[in-house]
């Protein structure tokens, strides 16, 4: 069945939704984008990441053309025109239609689209057997560049490191900042657990204030866990207990080596497999409920 896609104010079959080869988003990376889950017939923690969405469009000196109330209405419509219960909703604003020049002010108007499907980044047996990791020579960019905290639709820099995992044999990879320091994954935060407490970069380090992320700091603290963000080296990932990862596309799964080097046992730890399953509860109990 063809998909419904939210384009501009309208639902479109996917098959007409098209944007101008003269939009800003395809000729240079400009705009913005939220990747947001969909648990048990839930959106999950909507708010928090139109809140992100809007101020990552702010940092960009980008008006979005929806109010917060009117975005809200069409995400959890799109998801409802396409009766998914679980799924995945990929949210875009774009600078919109404009000149062959770098001027956004030449953009009259920024156009949205939301996609409501679904998603599969890892295979099945990676969240029962954990990731392989690698160190990726390509490093996050600097705050001094555009701050890592944007969601800006240039991800190339991600995109060129994804592709150093690829051709090592692994599906993710461990991305540091430029003073050397661990930031976070190519599409993912990243946690490492030591004598049973756990510890994650800090956002200055360069890590996304993921909103998975902050979920499942909220959960690690429920189960009366010490939860550090702090700055950290690769020597702490090598040492560490057990590792695993958060996103909103690969939700939480465990990783077992890095670099070639197992970590701890060499196979899924089991505060991090409690956590995992803590999260999991969390995320089909609460959300913004879908008017199917």
């Amino acid at each position: 069945m063809s998909l419904k896609i939210y384009l501009d104010g309208q639902l479109v079959d996917e098959k007409d939704a098209k944007i101008s080869v003269f939009d800003h988003g395809l000729l240079y990376g400009d705009g913005v984008f939220e990747g947001i889950r969909i648990y048990n017939g839930r959106v999950f923690r909507l708010t928090e990441h139109l809140q992100r969405l809007y101020a990552c469009a702010k940092a960009i000196c980008l008006t979005i053309p929806m109010t917060f109330e009117e975005m809200e209405k069409a995400t959890v419509e799109t998801v409802a025109a396409n009766g998914l219960r679980d799924g995945y909703i990929r949210l875009v604003v774009t600078r919109g239609v404009g000149s062959l020049g770098l001027n956004p002010y030449q953009c009259p108007k920024a156009s949205v689209f939301i996609i409501a499907a679904s998603i599969k980044l890892y295979p099945a047996e990676a969240y029962q057997n954990g990731l392989k990791l690698i160190t990726c020579a390509t490093r996050r960019p600097a705050p001094a560049a555009l701050s890592p905290q944007v969601k800006s639709l240039n991800y190339l820099n991600n995109v060129m490191a994804k592709v150093e995992c690829l051709q090592a044999g692994c599906d993710e990879g461990i991305m540091l900042n430029e003073q050397g320091y661990v930031a976070e994954c190519t599409g993912d935060n990243v946690f490492a657990i030591k004598n049973g407490e756990v510890y994650t970069p800090t956002i200055s380090s360069g890590a996304l204030d993921g909103i998975t992320r902050r979920a499942v700091m909220g959960v690690i603290k429920d189960m009366g866990l010490a939860c550090h963000e702090v700055t950290m080296t690769r020597y702490d990932l090598y040492t560490a207990d057990e590792i695993f990862l958060t996103g909103t596309a690969a939700e939480a799964l465990p990783a077992v080596s890095l670099d070639t080097r197992p970590i701890g046992t060499g196979k899924p730890g089991p505060i991090t497999g409690k956590i995992i399953e803590a999260f999991k509860k969390l995320a089909n109990s609460e959300g913004t409920p879908v008017p199917y």
